[in-house]
């Protein structure tokens, strides 16, 4: 059994359905479809998730999503007719209409779409129509109930007829929608395929694969003809949006393959996404991805390293604040703490005084505005040089580092430079390793 998810990209226009159609009827063996919601059909149009939030906050004004729901409804109906299909949109945007007026929170609302699309779409197949809320369960802290999903999805593998499932989302025990963040869509995708023990998992989307750098900033990058799951994690988790990060868990105990596919290209391998790769198979690195905007809390006390519980202590800080890290690189008698993002103003200036309330450092100071760019690969554990390749190629570019960090599986090494030199950066690392 093959399990496929369809993005937003591929559920946007009576064209691309066509297409997704076709794809999944070239092979009996794609039984089970998520989808997203339609997305954009050109540059500036809607997405229709936004659309659906923006009815929501219209909600709250004036009892109904009048202006936004129009437009959605709209969408939908040239959908059913342009595909010709006897599906009866009103009721189900009546049904919206309802539900935006009890609903607490902007999931329900987030979630029609993916809805709406999966409605089309099992109409378009002559499928079984499943709802994600009844399979796809969460606890009533909010947080994701794997052990009721599991049971409730694995009755899936008995189905006789193919089946159509709304991604990025489920439903809470007092039977309210609960979503997943943006891009949910693959978490759902990943979470059946995992469930029903799929041979594979197919994520269908507008690109065909990952590339070892973003094409937006490195002409014409190497295509990754396959990865493992830790090297997805790590390169998703810096940028790399293919695919949402969240996305490798269910599926990473059982080992189902995922493979990255294009809509519009469905001749092409694509990105087979697997447990482990062949030492053979691997290049030293497998691809570079960054992100910018992030924040240095970096710190110097002498005999930091003797005071018992220093880390400890600066790390409440910043548990007591609400602030997550992402690094921690540290020295004798310095550390640094790198955080997503910008501080807010009253964030950062009580940060600064609950840290030398705490631990009286000799030195304190933030810094904004630095990029982060991982280095991403199997390949390079135990292979000399990489670190020394890294440094050269960014002194090469005139790039001062102002961090470097390297994680314990020797999969990826971190670096830290100025957002100004970020993409002169990702340029220079790709043209050392790819070229």
């Amino acid at each position: 059994m093959i399990v496929c998810k369809f993005g937003g990209t591929s559920m946007a226009t009576a064209e691309s359905i066509t297409k997704v159609k076709n794809i999944i009827q070239s092979n009996p063996d794609r039984k089970i479809i998520v989808v997203s919601a339609p997305g954009k059909r050109f540059k500036s149009d809607s997405k229709i998730t936004d659309l659906l939030y923006s009815a929501y906050n219209e909600s709250l004004k004036s009892d109904v999503g009048a202006n936004s729901l129009s437009e959605v409804k709209e969408r939908f109906e040239s959908l059913a007719k342009e595909l010709s299909l006897n599906i009866d949109i009103n009721k189900y945007i009546d049904e919206i209409k309802t539900g935006l007026l009890n609903a607490s929170t902007a999931d329900y609302a987030a979630s029609r779409g993916e809805y709406l699309s999966a409605r089309i779409m099992a109409a378009v197949l002559g499928f079984k129509f499943i709802d994600a809320g009844d399979i796809i369960k969460f606890r009533y802290d909010g947080s994701y109930d794997a052990d009721t999903t599991k049971d409730l999805v694995s009755k899936l593998k008995n189905s006789k007829t193919g089946i159509v499932i709304p991604g990025f989302y489920g439903r809470m025990p007092d039977k309210s929608i609960k979503t997943f963040t943006r891009g949910g869509s693959d978490v759902t995708g990943a979470i059946i395929a995992g469930g029903v023990s799929a041979e594979l998992y197919e994520n269908w989307t507008d690109v065909s694969g990952f590339m070892a750098a973003d094409p937006t900033i490195v002409e014409n990058p190497k295509w990754i003809d396959s990865l493992s799951y830790a090297e997805l994690r790590e390169l998703s988790y810096m940028g790399a949006n293919v695919l949402h990060p969240d996305s490798i868990f269910p599926l990473r105990e059982i080992g189902v393959p995922i493979n990255i596919k294009n809509t519009f290209a469905p001749e092409v391998r694509g990105t087979m996404i697997l447990k482990s790769v062949a030492n053979d198979q691997r290049p030293i690195i497998t691809g570079i991805a960054g992100k910018k905007g992030n924040t240095i809390i970096a710190l110097s006390k002498s005999m930091m390293n003797s005071e018992l519980g220093f880390g400890r202590k600066v790390l409440s800080v910043l548990e007591r604040n609400g602030v997550s890290f992402e690094h921690i690189p540290t020295g004798i008698d310095t550390m640094s703490i790198i955080v997503s993002g910008k501080l807010p103003d009253n964030t950062r200036d009580k940060l600064v005084d609950d840290i030398k309330g705490n631990v009286n450092p000799d030195t304190i100071e933030i810094t904004d505005s630095i990029s982060l760019i991982a280095i991403v690969g199997h390949g390079m554990a135990n292979r000399k040089g990489t670190a020394a390749k890294i440094c050269t190629a960014l002194y090469s570019a005139d790039i001062n580092i102002r961090m470097i960090d390297q994680g314990s599986s020797e999969m990826n090494v971190i670096v830290g430079v100025e957002d100004a030199d970020y993409t002169n950066a990702i340029r220079a690392l790709y043209k050392a390793f790819f070229n």
